[in-house]
């Protein structure tokens, strides 16, 4: 298996459907490797003393979005060749794989909709797919609970659509008890993150199910808009990757103060279908963080009319094409704390 790597990346063996289960090796440089299921690797460092923290990286949990998808197979290109030391517990997920080799954002079912659904999952293939991928994070992460160590989860995606803020990172609801922690929110300025949103209610979200169910500081974080492979080149993720690779070398980085540069939001309010009968009464390409003025139609669902009522709001992936039950819109505010 380990040879084979050297040949085509870790994405490219599993677009070709060649990764699966597979025993753990070693590379020259004593990281340990494993393949835990389709797109899915695990590395470990060599001294279990040198290990500093539990990080997960996803991507791909929709298929078209492939800038990070890219970004990511570069860093685990750089652990394979041994360019990158890794002093850190590492799980590499490519979500939907099979969305990724035909280029669609999912099959049947939105995928970042099917988390923490247990026993209610269904059996369709994103269906199974998400709860296999939940049964790798809670394997992967009740080490680092037993060991106390830190566990981070940055689950990567790009938009549908244009954003007036490029970079932007939706901070799941923490665990009841706790409230948002400004230090994450600080790390991810490092990262090149201009915008947070701190969620006002629980979610189906892949980093939702981490912070809720591992205790992991986790985020959905917004790399730019939806293209096709190999036509990334707008989207500068250097902050982004610099980022990640510290903290695969160990390294949680020194930044304890949220910089005046990066925008604080909350939600508001979750446009929901509640019917057929739902009509958006909005552009549905507008771009993310348009601002939206008090008095505004938002849409229609039967008799009830969603009217924006909050001030200094602004839209929120707006989509019109979604189930019974599913998110249409979100309306945010800024935010003026951390609380819950």
């Amino acid at each position: 298996m380990s040879n084979s790597f050297l040949e085509q990346s870790f994405l490219e063996q599993s677009l070709a459907g060649k990764t699966c289960i597979s025993l753990p090796y070693c590379l020259p440089n004593g990281t340990h490797v494993q393949v835990m299921d389709e797109g899915v690797i695990r590395f470990e460092p060599k001294d279990p003393s040198d290990r500093q923290l539990d990080v997960v990286l996803s991507c791909g949990i929709h298929g078209n979005e492939t800038a990070p998808i890219e970004l990511l197979d570069q860093i685990i290109s750089q652990i394979l060749e041994g360019q990158l030391r890794v002093r850190a517990r590492v799980l590499c997920v490519f979500g939907n794989v099979e969305a990724m080799r035909q280029g669609v954002r999912c099959l049947d079912q939105d995928m970042n909709r099917l988390f923490c659904r247990l026993p209610d999952v269904g059996d369709g293939f994103e269906a199974r797919r998400a709860a296999m991928l939940e049964m790798q994070l809670m394997r992967f992460f009740s080490r680092s609970i037993q060991d106390g160590k830190p566990r981070l989860h940055y689950d990567l995606h790009t938009a549908i659509h244009g954003s007036l803020i490029e970079k932007f990172a939706i901070y799941p609801l923490p665990p009841h008890g706790r409230d948002f922690d400004p230090l994450q929110v600080a790390r991810l300025a490092c990262a090149g993150v201009d915008a947070v949103l701190l969620q006002s209610t629980t979610s189906t979200t892949f980093s939702f199910f981490s912070s809720q169910h591992c205790g992991a500081a986790a985020f959905t974080v917004e790399l730019g808009r939806a293209m096709p492979f190999g036509q990334n080149t707008a989207v500068d993720l250097s902050k982004m990757k610099a980022y990640l690779e510290g903290l695969i070398s160990g390294e949680l980085p020194d930044c304890d103060v949220v910089p005046a540069h990066l925008s604080l939001f909350k939600v508001s309010r979750e446009i929901v279908k509640q019917s057929e009968g739902f009509v958006l009464r909005i552009d549905a390409q507008m771009d993310n963080f348009a601002p939206l003025a008090i008095g505004t139609l938002l849409a229609e669902d039967g008799d009830v009319q969603y009217v924006v009522n909050e001030a200094n709001a602004r839209l929120i992936f707006p989509n019109p094409h979604i189930d019974v039950g599913q998110r249409a819109a979100l309306v945010v505010v800024p935010a003026q704390g951390y609380s819950r």
